[in-house]
């Protein structure tokens, strides 16, 4: 029971500080340029577009646009309710309003999932579950994209948030006991030195039954 009232209590503050701040994130965010990584989950779908595409944690939906005017199926996946209606309002696309640890995704329906700047927000005991259940909605074959702040795997509250932090040996761990296979990574910012790259992006393709933790 302290376990899920720990979870709970992560999950309520975390979208408590993004629905209150939800204009400011979109100011701050709307003009970033992640072009890169949407480039790199477009590159390893296998098949011809156009694509079914999951924008995990899609914010006020800056990203799902993008894939729509490329001629990509979109949907986003927001838990904060304001963001989760900014995002329908800006791009069109249909949004499902989900908590990141309690997940309700139809089996074998995406191309690819593009978890941009979202993953950070679930505790580790958590996600190799979450990894599940992305790997589960992703097709046979499905590309799994994730960009997350990097660092020395510490976790906990940060500004109002929830974060974990994780190196690249530890991702990695994790995105292959959850039946993942490495397709590339790169840090961001580019054509920046390693410390000015706060980011750790990689790409993942779905190979098969996950491995329980």
């Amino acid at each position: 029971m302290t376990q899920l009232l720990d979870l709970a209590l992560i999950s309520e503050k975390t979208l408590k500080h993004y629905n209150e701040r939800a204009a400011e994130f979109w100011e701050g965010t709307r003009d970033h340029d992640v072009k890169q990584n949407i480039e790199a989950l477009l590159r390893h779908i296998r098949g011809a577009p156009s694509f079914r595409i999951l924008d995990f944690g899609c914010g006020p939906g800056r990203d799902l646009a993008v894939f729509r005017s490329l001629g990509h199926e979109p949907i986003g996946l927001e838990g904060s309710s304001q963001l989760a209606a900014m995002a329908r309002e800006y791009s069109g696309c249909e949004v499902w309003e989900q908590d990141f640890l309690a997940l309700k995704l139809p089996a074998g329906r995406f191309d690819g999932i593009f978890a941009n700047a979202s993953l950070f927000h679930v505790p580790s005991a958590e996600l190799p579950r979450v990894l599940r259940e992305l790997g589960a909605a992703l097709k046979r074959d499905g590309v799994l994209f994730t960009s997350n702040p990097r660092g020395n795997n510490e976790e906990g509250w940060n500004s109002g948030r929830y974060g974990a932090y994780h190196d690249l040996e530890s991702w990695r761990a994790f995105l292959e006991r959850a039946a993942f296979e490495e397709l590339e990574y790169y840090y961001r910012p580019p054509g920046l030195p390693l410390e000015r790259q706060p980011w750790l992006a990689s790409v993942w393709r779905k190979r098969g039954e996950s491995v329980e933790i």
